[in-house]
């Protein structure tokens, strides 16, 4: 069992920066793939970032790619968002993700096994 607890989240004008943190439990966090997804009211989670067990390797959707950036501390069992040149449009819910095995496509929600509570930010404009 993995808990995740994301925190960072907040009220921003547009153009503005925030960091997202999402703190893992467990001693095998090292081994998850872990993602980031948002959504908004009556849509689909969409996928915002991913990031492999290992911190090496990264994936963005067009829409947040050079304004967003993932990554990871195995050693604090936290994943990290940062987000650069917010837009109104990335008004969201955004939750972070794990996987317990291996992803086929890690840009699809229900590929991950467990999710935080998710954390509300507001871009303003």
């Amino acid at each position: 069992q993995v808990q995740l607890v994301e925190t960072g989240g907040g009220l921003v004008q547009a153009g503005g920066s925030l960091r997202l943190s999402c703190a893992a439990s467990g001693r095998t966090f090292s081994n998850y793939p872990m993602g980031w997804f948002r959504q908004t009211p009556g849509k689909e989670r969409d996928f915002v970032a991913f990031v492999t067990s290992n911190g090496r390797y990264t994936e963005y959707p067009d829409s947040v790619k050079g304004r967003f950036t993932i990554s990871r501390d195995n050693a604090k069992n936290t994943v990290y968002l940062q987000m650069n040149s917010l837009r109104p449009e990335d008004t969201a819910v955004y939750s972070c993700a794990a996987a317990s095995g291996r992803l086929g496509n890690p840009r699809i929600s229900r590929q991950y096994d467990y999710w935080g509570q998710g954390t509300q930010v507001t871009v303003s404009s």
